[in-house]
């Protein structure tokens, strides 16, 4: 007669201990070896196989181990485990360690039934993490098996990339490139939102009507929806134009979405209110309908908003879990790695003589243009205005872009009516803040109103194309003198230009002229977003670990949003002065974020003197936009219709008066005076909005205090980065691979693992490639998640890691294992850290748990591993705290230890374990309890999902290794080998 066995027990089979999970039946074990991975999981028949209860063998006194083995032991067994026993399922299988800030979100998240979220944290601090921890969790509970992100199709790439490194999650890429080669491996009638669970869709695509449809009616139980505020429009339809119109198209689909109340739907947007109330309603009706009327000047209203709106401010979260923050100590305090503020010069150059000859030409060119337009109708007026200001603006630009503008037809002159010719016209020409259509964005655009420019655009293009160079160019002679400055001072810029033309005339012009060691290269939109990562990341690789090695970017606004550049670069220089300070915020929070190493990002912003426009949108667009930032402490985007309304009066005056006019008499005409003094007003009132709404919406519904528990229990579940490193480059080294750390700040190190035992070469060259090891090449062990083939990150789940861990504890628990064994499970140290002899027991508890879910119930095994220590004798002991416990892993050896002394004491230890069975249940017991008051907690605003939670401890505990600490005594004649330091 077959046994029954309850989940979390020990079973013997298959030459092997295994744990017995909960899809268990009594003709069918479903179960994971003892210490393995959910990949090695197996089902055994009792029927046709031997399977028997297994006791876990208590360690032996002959195989000691020095004063690191039971923290090699410890982490060993900690890196194995997949799931913790704690409310966060997730934690224990990501590839990054979340900053503490970071849980908040997913503390909210866990206390609503349906998750709906609104994350506005501010540029830098890390939204995608935010949202990924969330995701991640919510497919490891059960509560969501589906998920779809919505982004921009230049973001999606990066997108991917976050979800497969640091969450485990293999999503498909669903845009215009590649919608048919998926749709030609589909199933008749099936959708490829069916098809594939995870997916990350370009906004931009799904907008089409079929695919629309398609996507709301197979739509996953989980929707991310990244810059949020661009799937929006304000109810008046003035403010916006195409841009407005395309904002509605994306706001109709992501209604449908919202509307099943039981979809998981997170909306990330560093910029919510934007001085729109209505679009702002508009964002929270989407999060959840009532919250679009709700009262928000009432405490209530404000307390109800606080349970799905979170935004931060990099002041919010730079030092956090502190006593400011109402703990009662700093041991938990998490003090990010945010740059302290940026170094802003604004840098002017003045037009070569024959510069300013060909621009005045031009303005008369286009006063003449504008003048006969307006004489034709409104339709050739608007065409004559786009393609002015397309002239215009590259001509400040660069002699390359200008000479491409001049023999180039105008976007708008195909256009049949006035209002087509803006809609045409202005996101070519504009620098919208709310437009996210960056791809196409940086083409030099046409001034030409017909397919043949005529003689007199031609005369003027070949008069730019004389001026190229640093004799007739000051501008780019000035940049030279600036990049070298920086250079000189080992910084490493970006180049921030408007044009194509003009970021590949700057890399052919600078070219050779900053050095020796200072490698270049240009991103532009001519590079697909997949591309572009790749020309960065083979910039930085240029260097070739040389430290004096400088890295110069030159690229157009395709790299302005999303893309994370702080870890190459630490400063920006703005080139061509954009029409809207919004994108130099933009530009900077590239480099200016978490992550960035230099305490100061550098920024420089070129302008012309005397070219008649960039002074002006510099002294009314961005000098009042710097004094908000200062004054509010806040940086508020500057409203489209403010600064286009601005520069339309530049290039109207500019027109008008001529360049030297412009410079002195457009503020003070009457006219344009009325005009800006309401802008101004307007401005200010937005700026007062927002920061009202960041104070008074501040994220309040969850306690720092509340975060710290969290944040301490999963500590001493499943430790940090750094233990993973030093565990990882102490394990090889005693696995006698050949280590080099460059000790150089970065964490990084090599290994050659030719010399290691061959069970772990096997192991490793499973996952790092069998060339690698077979011919002892190194092997580069980073920090980084973002690894490339044939490289491990020193994180807990990468499969390199995972096999020195799993050798590691395999090697400790069979004491009759060839060659090296780094961690051993007894051992006895002589040492100053104690007074009295203390024994510290490494213990594995085993949890079966009843989690609740929308979906049923699931029963999960979980493991935990925990220090115990106790002072004296085991009849007789006196039990330390936690954290008393833990430090003795710290004890180092102050002197050797006596051969019979070290046997005797480790055979009375270990006789000893039999007498302390009913402590370590008692502790056990207690664990459960406190694991199930912390799901309770996480999730205590909805008691439906905690109904039904149960966690119950598996009997017995499994005793891993025992480790005697004794106070010095006189010196010995024999010695220990194995208990020394």
């Amino acid at each position: 007669m077959s046994l029954t066995y309850t989940a979390g027990s020990l079973v013997a089979a298959r030459g092997r201990e295994w744990v017995v999970l909960p899809e268990s039946a009594p003709d069918m074990l479903v179960l994971r070896p003892l210490g393995g991975s959910e990949d090695d999981i197996a089902a055994v028949f009792p029927s046709f196989e031997e399977v028997r209860p297994a006791e876990f063998a208590a360690p032996s006194p002959d195989d000691l181990g020095d004063q690191r083995a039971a923290g090699l032991l410890r982490t060993a067994l900690r890196i194995g485990f997949r799931s913790g026993a704690g409310p966060f399922r997730s934690l224990a299988s990501i590839a990054v360690e979340p900053r503490a800030y970071q849980l908040v979100p997913l503390l909210m998240a866990l206390r609503q039934r349906t998750v709906r979220l609104l994350i506005s944290d501010d540029v830098g601090i890390g939204k995608t993490v935010e949202a990924g921890l969330i995701a991640k969790e919510l497919l490891a509970q059960g509560e969501a098996t589906r998920l779809a992100v919505l982004c921009s199709p230049a973001l999606a790439e990066q997108w991917q990339g976050e979800l497969r490194e640091k969450f485990g999650i293999d999503a498909e890429l669903v845009l215009a490139s590649t919608v048919s080669r998926l749709e030609r491996n589909l199933e008749l009638g099936q959708s490829l939102f069916d098809r594939h669970p995870f997916t990350i869709i370009s906004t931009d695509f799904i907008k089409s009507t079929r695919h629309r449809e398609d996507f709301v009616k197979h739509c996953p139980d989980l929707v991310i929806v990244d810059e949020a505020h661009t799937c929006v429009a304000a109810d008046d339809p003035a403010q916006g134009g195409a841009s407005s119109a395309t904002n509605q198209l994306r706001y109709e689909l992501l209604r449908k979405v919202s509307a099943d109340d039981d979809r998981h739907l997170l909306l990330l947007t560093a910029t919510p209110h934007s001085g729109k109330e209505s679009a702002f309603r508009n964002l929270l009706g989407l999060v959840r309908p009532e919250l679009a009327t709700l009262d928000l000047e009432t405490p209530a209203g404000r307390a109800k908003l606080a349970e799905h709106f979170v935004a931060r401010k990099r002041a919010d979260v730079r030092d956090y879990l502190t006593k400011e923050d109402g703990l009662a100590d700093d041991s938990l305090a998490e003090r990010s790695a945010f740059p302290s503020d940026r170094w802003t010069k604004d840098e002017p150059y003045k037009l070569t003589p024959a510069y300013r000859a060909l621009l005045d030409d031009a303005i008369a060119y286009a006063a003449d243009r504008v003048s006969a337009a307006g004489e034709q109708g409104k339709r050739e007026a608007r065409i004559a205005w786009w393609s002015v200001i397309a002239l215009l603006r590259s001509m400040v630009s660069s002699p390359a872009a200008a000479a491409q503008t001049l023999k180039t037809r105008s976007e708008s002159a195909t256009a049949r009516t006035a209002h087509e010719a803006d809609v045409l016209g202005a996101p070519v020409a504009a620098d919208s803040a709310e437009n996210d259509r960056h791809e196409g964005m940086d083409v030099a655009p046409g001034a030409a109103e017909s397919e043949d420019a005529g003689a007199r655009l031609l005369e003027l293009a070949g008069r730019a194309e004389e001026l190229m160079g640093p004799a007739g160019d000051a501008k780019l002679k000035a940049l030279t003198k600036h990049l070298k400055d920086l250079i000189g001072q080992g910084y490493n810029p970006i180049v921030f230009c408007r044009y194509i033309p003009t970021a590949d005339y700057l890399a052919q012009q600078l070219d050779g002229k900053l050095g020796k060691r200072t490698r270049i290269a240009a991103v532009t939109g001519t590079l697909s977003p997949q591309q572009r990562l790749e020309r960065i990341e083979q910039l930085a690789a240029e260097e070739g670990g040389d430290p004096s090695v400088r890295r110069m970017l030159i690229a157009t606004d395709c790299l302005s949003e999303g893309v994370n550049l702080q870890h190459h670069f630490d400063a920006v220089v703005h080139y061509d002065l954009a029409w809207n300070p919004t994108r130099h915020d933009q530009r900077e929070g590239r480099v200016d974020r978490y992550g960035q190493k230099r305490d100061q990002v550098r920024v420089i912003t070129m302008y012309g003197e005397d070219n008649g426009i960039d002074g002006k949108v510099l002294e009314v667009l961005f000098k009042k936009h710097r004094q908000i930032k200062k004054d509010l402490g806040i940086s508020v985007s500057v409203p489209d219709e403010t600064a286009s309304g601005v520069t339309d009066a530049v290039v109207e005056w500019l027109l008008l008066h001529g360049r030297q006019g412009s410079q002195e008499s457009l503020f003070e005409m009457d006219a344009h005076q009325e005009s800006f003094d309401r802008i101004e007003r307007e401005w200010t009132s937005a700026a007062e909005r927002e920061k009202t709404s960041r104070s008074k919406y501040a994220q309040r519904a969850i306690h720092p205090e509340e975060v710290a528990r969290e944040v301490a229990a999963v500590r001493a579940a499943l430790g940090g980065a750094e233990e993973v490193r030093e565990f990882t480059l102490e394990a090889l080294r005693d696995l006698d691979a050949l280590v080099r750390d460059p000790r150089d700040g970065s964490g990084d190190f090599t290994a050659q693992v030719g010399g290691t035992p061959a069970g772990l070469r096997d192991a490793l060259a499973a996952t790092l490639g069998n060339r690698l090891v077979e011919e002892d090449r190194e092997i580069p062990f980073r920090t980084t998640p973002a690894i490339g083939r044939g490289e491990a990150a020193l994180v807990r789940t990468d499969p390199a890691i995972g096999a020195v861990a799993s050798y590691v504890l395999d090697s400790a628990l069979d004491a009759k294992a060839m060659g090296p064994r780094p961690a051993r499970r007894c051992g006895v140290v002589t040492t100053d850290a104690v007074s009295v002899r203390t024994t510290l027991l490494l213990v594995r508890y085993r949890f079966h748990l009843t989690l609740p879910s929308r979906s049923g119930e699931r029963q999960v095994v979980a493991e935990d591993a925990r220090l115990l220590a106790y002072e004296g004798l085991p009849q007789r002991a006196r039990w330390l705290d936690d954290d008393t416990a833990a430090a003795l892993l710290g004890a180092r050896a102050t002197a050797n230890t006596h051969e019979l002394a070290a046997r005797k004491s480790i055979t009375r230890a270990l006789e000893g374990l039999p007498g302390l069975a009913d402590h370590l249940t008692e502790y056990g017991t207690r664990l459960a309890a406190e694991l199930d008051a912390s799901h309770r907690r996480v999730r205590k605003a909805n008691e439906e999902i905690v109904r039904g939670l149960k966690v119950v401890p598996q009997e017995p505990a499994d005793v891993l290794g025992v480790y005697v600490y004794v106070p010095p005594a006189a010196p010995a004649a024999s010695t220990v080998s194995g208990a020394e330091a």
